[in-house]
């Protein structure tokens, strides 16, 4: 386990993760242009959010969204992403 992914709240993660299953496939799998998140190790999902937040990548919902979550938030969301295993 990462120190990024031990120092988030898996069960805030749990909690938040309403918003991205939204788009993102909670069986792991990549769907037509939207990538998987399960699975993501915590310090590759901080690292995608923090440059959506910095604005380094292009896409505009995830922009938004990323803006809005607090660090905590992102770190939460990575622990619980990070322990979940994508569906066979």
């Amino acid at each position: 386990m990462s120190s990024a992914q031990a120092a988030g709240d898996r069960a805030l993660g749990e909690y938040l993760s309403s918003e991205c299953t939204a788009c993102h496939q909670t069986s792991g799998r990549h769907d037509g242009g939207i990538p998987a998140i399960v699975g993501v190790p915590a310090d590759q999902f901080i690292a995608l959010m923090n440059s959506y937040r910095d604005k380094q990548r292009e896409n505009q919902v995830m922009r938004t969204i990323a803006g809005r979550l607090s660090q905590e938030e992102v770190e939460a969301l990575a622990s619980y992403y990070g322990s979940l295993k994508p569906a066979p």
